[in-house]
């Protein structure tokens, strides 16, 4: 992985009209993205490999389909926000918002590669979050920030992308074999093969 200044990925922020589309087509363009997250100067910088895709409110899976809570409020929007959420009582995990204000739809984030200042492992969104610092006060963050973003990955990379079913939403009923996650095929980073 080439090594780039701050400056890089900061000229290669994400606009939020990057989020403001179709959420499986966000969620498979953020791979080979970086994530960066700027903690009292430091950057930390991980490289996208795992996505999960969550469609809005008839998406069994998704947070959004028990609708608007003190909890789910910024799931809905604006697109290009935080949405982070404990889960089990242990570990954070962070969404990307995607589409139109009151939709309900989010990119999970579940593995990154480390780039730079990231000495923890990685690979599942709880120990991603645990890596790149990010926890509660993260929620409701606007992502077009310069503390907390995705850069775009360098022009003309070719990625192999696989997709399987999301992980750990058996409840979901037929949501459950739905083709929502998406991977960098041969990542040694990605949760689950």
């Amino acid at each position: 992985m080439p090594a780039f200044t701050g400056a890089f990925y900061l000229s290669r922020r994400l606009p939020r009209s990057f989020y403001d589309r179709d959420t499986i087509l966000v969620a498979r363009e953020l791979l080979g993205c970086y994530l960066v997250h700027v903690v009292e100067g430091v950057e930390l910088v991980g490289r996208i490999v795992e996505v999960e895709a969550y469609l809005g409110p008839h998406d069994l899976a998704a947070h959004s389909s028990r609708g608007i809570t003190p909890r789910t409020r910024v799931l809905f929007g604006p697109p290009g926000y935080a949405y982070v959420y404990l889960v089990y009582g242990l570990h954070w995990c962070m969404n990307i918002v995607t589409e139109r204000q009151g939709h309900g739809s989010a990119v999970l984030l579940r593995a990154v590669e480390p780039v730079q200042n990231v000495d923890e492992r990685t690979s599942g969104p709880g120990l991603l979050c645990r890596a790149m610092q990010i926890d509660r006060r993260l929620n409701g963050h606007d992502l077009v920030s310069k503390d907390f973003y995705a850069a775009a990955r360098p022009t003309g990379e070719s990625l192999e992308v696989v997709e399987r079913p999301r992980v750990g939403v058996a409840y979901s009923g037929p949501w459950a074999g739905e083709l929502l996650r998406f991977y960098l095929k041969g990542n040694l980073f990605v949760s689950r093969p």
